[in-house]
């Protein structure tokens, strides 16, 4: 495919500078001129996609308990913003709707990390896959990329493949198994996005050979970014917004 996503990507929104997956981060984010964002995209039990990184709530909201076993109603009254710093007080969880909103209107570029609780890998993949076709496919707005769908949990990948296979996919890795190319094939990925120290000259390239994007995260120093741009890198995701620039090159 045409790669059509820009080398740095925020994580998150904003990286750590406000509260990860709120609508407050991703405008941080943009404030300093980035331009694709990274975001995780979980279930309620009644089935409305939202934003949360963890199954859990309570280290980023002032909610309890397991994420997904909880109805949207509830869960769009909790406070996502307070734990990061006062100023933030209120800041709700954002649901895959108000992001896609946001970003398509500024022609915005999107990674959805589809982040299941755990045993509904398969509806979460197929749900968000959806989601974001119908999203996309209804904006107004200049044409602009799709969403790159990505996961570490290969039920969720086949299920977004089942479900739209014209959106592009991700594989995340954490560890660099023998058979991952292999693997992320079967998917019909067009990236793999590892962690960055699993990456260098002889994987970026065999992933390149195999017709696939490599992307790295979270890529947070200087050294790395560099060393990883001299290797042919084709994204960095990264928590430090305020140190990196979102153009050519790395910017500490």
């Amino acid at each position: 495919m045409n790669w059509p996503y820009p080398l740095w990507i925020a994580h998150r929104g904003a990286g750590r500078l406000a509260p990860e997956n709120t609508l407050a981060a991703f405008r941080h984010g943009a404030g300093f001129g980035y331009r694709a964002f990274e975001c995780d995209v979980k279930l309620s039990r009644d089935g409305q996609p939202f934003l949360l990184h963890d199954a859990t709530l309570e280290r980023t909201t002032d909610g309890q308990g397991v994420a997904g076993e909880q109805e949207w109603a509830a869960l769009s009254r909790l406070d996502a913003g307070g734990w990061h710093s006062r100023s933030y007080a209120g800041e709700p969880l954002p649901t895959l709707e108000a992001i896609a909103s946001y970003v398509l209107r500024n022609g915005f570029v999107l990674n959805v990390e589809i982040k299941p609780t755990p045993g509904t890998e398969g509806l979460t993949g197929a749900v968000v896959s959806r989601r974001c076709a119908q999203l996309w496919a209804t904006s107004r707005t200049p044409p602009v990329a799709p969403p790159l769908l990505t996961s570490f949990q290969s039920a969720a990948l086949q299920a977004a493949l089942a479900a739209q296979p014209e959106l592009p996919r991700g594989l995340l890795l954490e560890h660099w198994p023998e058979d991952c190319l292999a693997h992320a094939q079967a998917l019909q990925c067009s990236a793999v996005v590892a962690q960055y120290a699993l990456l260098d000259r002889a994987r970026i390239e065999a992933l390149h050979a195999a017709g696939m994007k490599a992307l790295a995260y979270t890529v947070n120093d200087p050294a790395e970014a560099r060393r990883l741009i001299a290797l042919g890198i084709d994204g960095l995701i990264t928590d430090a917004v305020d140190h990196f620039s979102p153009g050519p090159g790395v910017h500490d």
